[in-house]
Formats: structure tokens, C-alpha cells, sequence
């Protein structure tokens, strides 16, 4: 497998729809996931000149981060439990998964601990509802603000969410274009923030949420078919 070759494909395919949705390409970002994948690949990766990589397990990303370069730009997009946080602060360019008021509450104490000004964040919501994922239900998001509030360390950067797991386009739609509306309000509604990032869309609806609205998508399967650690 040619990584450059998937990635140039790839990249050829999100311009392309990016363009047909009348959306300028270059604001749209691409985080590598790089879960059950060897270091020696995600090089491969890296040497055709990405720096956005994601990762899903703390330990996982540990053992990675030491294998790959020090410029890489860590994205953390899985579940974060709260005991793991004294591990990822000021080492992740940016969580993603940001989902209830616990961790809020451990990513304030922790940064204070460590003398890190500044944990990049992204509010994860549950916009399907499904049982299975991560993330705040949409009537919880004012809860998780109001601890944000009074966590200065956080630096809340824009939305995330996980497309439902289904091949009904129409649902999948339907759950990117609400999380868009959602981002939207939230940006009127609480302006103190920068609400630069809207994190949604995966290999295999990537092209729906360019179409709603999404500028940074979470690929992993289109660049690293089948690679496992």
C-alpha cells in the first residue's frame, strides 16, 4: 500500500466535493486516525507531509507519540477517561472529547498542576443519540458551558460529533446538519469562545458532512486499509 497514493486520492475527493458544495477546500482540515496502526506506516503518513494525526486510546497514542516525530500534531478523538487526563495535558494538540463536567472539572485541575495555560478542546455531542457513543446530549451542552465557565485553562475551540451508524444517508444528514445548526447557535449564544473547528465526518460519510458544513474530518480506513499494529 502507497500512503501518499490514498492520501492524494483522498485529499483529490474532498476538494472535489468541497467545490460541488460551493465550500472553499483550504478550510477544510484533515486529521489522519491512525487507531491499530503501525508507527512504521503512519511514517509513511508523515513523509508525504501530514501532521495531523488522531488517536483514539490514551496508551496507544503513548506508545506512538514516541515513535513518530515531535512535530506531529496529536489529535485525541476517543472517549477520555478522567484518570487519563494527567497524561495527555499539554502533550495533545487538541481533544476532541470534551463530553460532560468530571472531565472539565479534571482538565482545569490537572493543567493547573502541570502550569498549562492552555487545553485546545472540542465540545463532543451525541447528535444521534446513540447508546453506543460518546458525548453530551444536545440539552446538556449548557452544563458542560457553565463548568467551562469556570475553567480558565480550556480553550473551547468548536463542536464534534460522530456520524450514527447506518446507511441511511438521509439520517446521516440529517445529524450533521443539526450539529451544524447547533454550532451556529452556539456561536451567537456564547461568543466568549472561538467556535473555529467543526469536527464531523469519517471515511465513510466524510462527503455528507462536507456537505453540511463540516472543516475538519477524522479519516482513518481510506489511508491505512487493513494496517494494524
Amino acid at each position: 500500500m502507497n500512503c501518499s497514493f490514498q492520501i492524494r486520492n483522498l485529499k483529490k475527493s474532498i476538494r472535489e466535493t468541497a467545490l460541488n458544495a460551493g465550500r472553499d477546500p483550504e478550510k477544510i482540515r484533515l486529521v489522519i486516525v491512525t487507531k491499530t496502526v503501525a508507527p512504521v506506516v503512519i511514517r509513511e503518513a508523515y513523509d508525504a507531509g501530514e501532521r495531523d494525526f488522531g488517536e483514539n486510546r490514551v496508551q496507544e497514542w503513548q506508545e506512538k507519540k514516541e515513535a513518530l516525530p515531535s512535530d506531529v500534531l496529536w489529535h485525541l478523538i476517543g472517549h477520555l477517561q478522567t484518570n487519563k487526563v494527567k497524561t495527555v495535558i499539554g502533550k495533545v494538540g487538541l481533544i476532541h472529547s470534551l463530553d460532560r463536567p468530571s472531565l472539565v472539572a479534571e482538565i482545569e485541575k490537572q493543567a493547573r498542576a502541570k502550569g498549562v495555560k492552555e487545553v485546545p478542546c472540542l465540545l463532543q455531542v451525541n447528535m444521534s443519540r446513540e447508546e453506543t457513543k460518546s458525548g453530551c446530549a444536545p440539552e446538556e451542552i449548557t452544563a458542560v458551558l457553565e463548568a467551562i465557565a469556570a475553567a480558565p485553562s480550556i480553550r473551547l475551540k468548536g463542536l464534534m460529533t460522530i456520524g450514527p451508524l447506518t446507511v441511511d444517508e438521509g439520517k446521516i444528514r440529517d445529524c450533521f446538519r443539526k450539529t451544524r445548526e447547533l454550532f451556529e447557535s452556539l456561536k451567537n449564544d456564547h461568543s466568549g469562545h472561538a467556535w473555529e473547528i467543526l469536527s464531523m465526518g469519517m471515511s465513510a460519510d466524510y462527503k455528507i458532512a462536507i456537505e453540511e458544513g463540516a472543516n475538519m474530518l477524522r479519516i482513518g480506513s481510506l489511508v491505512f486499509p487493513r494496517e494494524k499494529v
